[in-house]
């Protein structure tokens, strides 16, 4: 399914049932999800926006084998500070019905010749899929995997026996912690770099390519410090939304997302901080502040409209 398909009226619903769920380290369970028909196809990086049986829609990275057809497999930290996401994930049982609402992959894993995956906690679940896909494929890679303690390190012990020479671990409990200036400087010339963690290890591992002078590619599970503008700024604008028929004005203060579903609008949204990519949403006419984690100013002719404004006084929206 292609990031483009965005159309609320054109979305498919995947009906799925959870078929296993496993502890795979301190507070995090793995859950596959089964289904009787074939599941939309998927690379690895991808995630799945999940409704959940309290209605709650959240995004999560898939971290199975991605060549199996019927299936599905997520790995979730459970976090009492969150919003009831995490939690509803760990008190599903096996035979509970759930609703797939898309498969996206805003982190896909480019073509190299070697692969160096930086992860910090649950930021290992999106790079076990790349790890997968590589090795199949023969090309040399190292992991470098950050954690609290080895048992809070989901699929550490699995990784290591099976590639002991090439899975570096550093539990911070035992005083190890990840050189990044060191690994990357270590890196051969376009090696391909994908990290995901913490907030703190990300920032860690832009500001170290930057400094190094390479690209790197990140997947994040919150929104970056610096991704809210300044508010003082924001200046009202027209958004008319084309298959509605309805036009708005948005004023500083208020989002193209709560003014479109105000106003019935045809919008899709569940983060509401520009990082996972359900509100998506097709340009017809006019230009984009982007100011979402996801697009980072990329003209693919769509916006985050929960986070994103106009540049100027008008926007055509497919809303």
């Amino acid at each position: 399914m292609s990031t483009t398909e965005l159309a609320a009226s054109d979305r498919v619903i995947y009906e799925a049932v959870v078929s296993e769920v496993a502890r795979v380290a301190d507070a995090i369970v793995a859950v596959t999800f089964a289904a009787d028909t074939d599941l939309p196809p998927w690379d690895p990086g991808a995630h799945i926006d999940l409704e959940l049986p309290n209605g709650k829609i959240r995004q999560y990275s898939l971290c199975g084998p991605h060549h199996r057809r019927r299936e599905l497999r997520i790995a979730v930290l459970r976090e009492q500070a969150s919003r009831g996401g995490s939690i509803a994930v760990h008190e599903l049982a096996v035979g509970t019905p759930v609703r797939i609402l898309a498969v996206r992959n805003y982190f896909p894993l480019g073509e190299s010749d070697e692969y160096v995956f930086i992860a910090g906690g649950i930021g290992i679940a999106p790079l076990m899929p790349m790890i997968e896909a590589v090795e199949a494929r023969g090309i040399p890679w190292t992991l470098h995997y950050s954690g609290r303690s080895l048992s809070s390190m989901a699929y550490s012990t699995s990784l290591q026996e099976a590639y002991p020479d090439r899975v570096m671990l550093y539990p911070s409990a035992h005083g190890r912690r990840i050189d990044l200036r060191a690994v990357l400087s270590s890196t051969a010339p376009g090696a391909g770099l994908y990290c995901c963690g913490p907030a703190r290890l990300m920032k860690e591992f832009e500001e170290t390519c930057a400094l190094q002078g390479v690209e790197g590619h990140l997947e994040r599970f919150a929104a970056a410090a610096d991704t809210t503008a300044d508010l003082s700024e924001d200046r009202p604008f027209e958004v008319h939304l084309a298959r509605t028929g309805i036009t708005v004005m948005v004023e500083p203060g208020q989002t193209i997302l709560e003014v479109a579903e105000a106003a019935g609008g045809d919008v899709f949204a569940s983060c509401e901080e520009g990082i996972c990519g359900t509100c998506e949403t097709r340009v017809i006419e006019g230009d984009v502040d982007h100011r979402d984690s996801v697009l980072c100013g990329r003209d693919t002719g769509t916006m985050m409209i929960c986070i994103s404004r106009a540049l100027g006084s008008r926007l055509v929206i497919d809303a």
